[in-house]
């Protein structure tokens, strides 16, 4: 650590005699040119070492405000990851459920469970590459089919949240057919030989409600869809006694 009293140890030397001749009256007049001679080039070096110091305390708050924005950008990188899927940049599965957690505590939430149909097939035949491919591009197509509130999380291989918060089941259905609709109209760019379809499962929490009993509702709904034959939008039978089955001609649905 910088000594400041040792730095300037001789200019306080010089200063102190400049002190002691000017108490002097009878000091001869050369004698206290000398001194103040002294204290002028000794002035000098002391200006000259200030301004090397400030210098080096700008750098120093310099350097130290860039690496706090390195610290905070990688902070935030940090954050993002814990919260994110790596590879389609939707929310992982314990970010998804805090943020229903979240939700079902404000008001009500409805949740959409997609799941993808026959997606190990598309993993055997063309790869896994082309499945996680796969993958982003029915997540970007579902980014563009929901509304702006909606939260989109990754909760298995190839399972995914659609979360509305404050939303009733109706616009759950809507939002869920649309998607389903858009799938079903035409291909993937990534496999543009084959249609990737998926099976729905909706239901609602009621403010206050557990993330366990919404969860488990809609994925009832989705054992349901895929029961009958997957590539379908299916209701919790709490809200509604059969599946709902919704067909939207391709031609209505534009991307």
């Amino acid at each position: 650590m910088l000594d400041i009293n040792e730095l300037f140890r001789e200019e306080y030397s010089v200063l102190e005699e400049a002190r002691l001749a000017a108490a002097d009256a009878q000091l001869p007049a050369e004698v206290c040119r000398e001194k103040l001679w002294a204290v002028s080039t000794h002035y000098q070096r002391l200006i000259r070492e200030s301004y090397r110091l400030i210098s080096r305390s700008d750098r120093a708050e310099r350097e130290l405000t860039r690496m706090n924005e390195q610290l905070q950008q990688l902070a935030a990188r940090l954050e993002y990851e814990a919260t994110h899927d790596p590879l389609t940049d939707v929310f992982n599965r314990s970010a998804i459920i805090n943020q229903i957690n979240s939700g079902l505590q404000e008001g009500d939430v409805a949740l959409i469970l997609l799941d993808i149909d026959h997606f190990k097939r598309i993993n055997d035949e063309y790869g896994h590459p082309t499945g996680d491919r796969v993958i982003c591009a029915l997540v970007s197509r579902v980014r563009h089919a929901v509304p702006e509130s909606a939260a989109i999380g990754r909760v298995g291989g190839e399972e995914f949240t659609i979360v509305l918060p404050n939303a009733r089941v109706e616009e759950a259905m809507i939002t869920a057919s649309y998607i389903h609709a858009s799938l079903n109209a035409s291909p993937l760019d990534v496999l543009p030989q084959q249609l990737v379809t998926a099976s729905f499962g909706v239901s609602l929490g009621v403010k206050g409600s557990s993330f366990e009993t919404l969860y488990s509702e809609a994925d009832g709904a989705l054992y349901n869809a895929k029961k009958r034959g997957r590539n379908q939008v299916a209701l919790h039978e709490t809200f509604f006694r059969a599946p709902v089955k919704v067909n939207f001609a391709r031609e209505n649905i534009q991307h």
